[in-house]
């Protein structure tokens, strides 16, 4: 087995310079790069990762906790999150949580035990003083857990009322939300204000409904609008919906009952995820938000604060802008 010292001399430098170049720290020139990764590659030197990790202090692994795996909007955010981490040397633990408190704590004891240099917290299962007292660096997406610990989101205020003055210039004079769970301090639930604020602004008579926890399959959701919504349905002729599943699965229940949409029913939803762009009939109207941008940014600045440790953390929370899609359901 090859050692650092058989790559310094086949690379013709000192066992220093490789070091730097495997820890990417200091200026290296790009011939010195080449000759040791060259080195490295011809000799097949692995190099140890768990003595590297107590050298540097870091383990170089990031753990994400995501409430759903199955949801595709947190499969392509993951997508994001790990693209970018790579390239900044990091490697990602995808832990999902199904919405189960025990399991998130248990998640996070195996990052603690791994040594994990910080957490993405997309889930939102615990209390938020879990998260407060932990020693690691933390990011939270869409989620107020501390001013101590910053968040990701994009504008969900922003994003109801471009949702909500869309149903009303579309001629909707009754409109219905369904938000998601709204127990926790979500941003998410910041839709569901500017909903109501926007449709009191305008006169138009409106209601709030609860989706509360719908599993990320076209089943759940279509279940949840014969359950809680087909009574009600008759009674409005807008519907604004917490995320595209849930948008889609109404738009089927509205054609298999024979209403037609858009003409007696507006729909719109959120997020505009890969399922939603794969759709071609109907191609929804929804409110994307900038999923890229959004996994870039939560990488970001965890990264941010894991290297800034010794200098105090990093607390500037990131908000994106979202836009309107216009499809065929309104």
């Amino acid at each position: 087995m090859s050692s650092i010292k058989d790559v310094a001399k086949l690379s013709g430098v000192s066992v220093t310079t490789v070091s730097r170049v495997m820890n990417n720290r200091g200026y290296i020139g790009k011939e010195t790069r080449s000759r040791v990764e060259k080195a490295m590659q011809e000799l097949d030197y692995q190099p140890n990762q768990i003595a590297r990790s107590l050298q540097r202090s870091r383990s170089g692994l990031i753990g994400v906790i995501v409430p759903d795996l199955a949801h595709p909007f947190f499969s392509e955010l993951i997508n994001e999150i790990e693209a970018y981490a790579n390239a900044r040397h990091y490697k990602i633990i995808i832990c999902n949580s199904v919405h189960d408190a025990e399991k998130e704590a248990n998640y996070i004891n195996m990052l603690r035990q791994n040594r994990a240099d910080g957490i993405i917290v997309c889930s939102h299962t615990l209390s938020t003083e879990k998260y407060e007292h932990e020693e690691m660096p933390v990011i939270s997406f869409d989620r107020v857990i501390s001013p101590s610990i910053p968040y990701v989101a994009s504008d969900n205020y922003q994003g109801g009322e471009i949702a909500t003055k869309h149903l009303i210039e579309g001629g909707c004079k009754k409109i219905l939300h369904i938000s998601g769970p709204l127990e926790y301090d979500l941003l998410a639930n910041r839709r569901k204000d500017a909903f109501e604020l926007t449709a009191m602004k305008a006169g138009i008579s409106y209601m709030s409904l609860e989706g509360a926890y719908i599993e990320a399959t076209f089943e759940d959701n279509y279940k949840f609008i014969e359950e809680h919504i087909s009574a009600v349905l008759e009674n409005y002729d807008g519907i604004f919906c917490s995320n595209d599943l849930l948008a889609y699965a109404l738009y089927v229940y509205a054609s298999r009952h024979h209403i037609r949409v858009p003409e007696e029913l507006k729909i719109i939803g959120y997020d505009n995820h890969s399922f939603t762009r794969m759709l071609q009939t109907p191609r929804l109207t929804t409110i994307q938000q900038p999923l890229d941008k959004l996994g870039e940014a939560l990488a970001f600045s965890l990264i941010s604060n894991i290297e800034r440790q010794a200098d105090g953390k990093h607390n500037q929370n990131i908000v994106l802008d979202v836009q309107l899609i216009k499809g065929d359901t309104t």
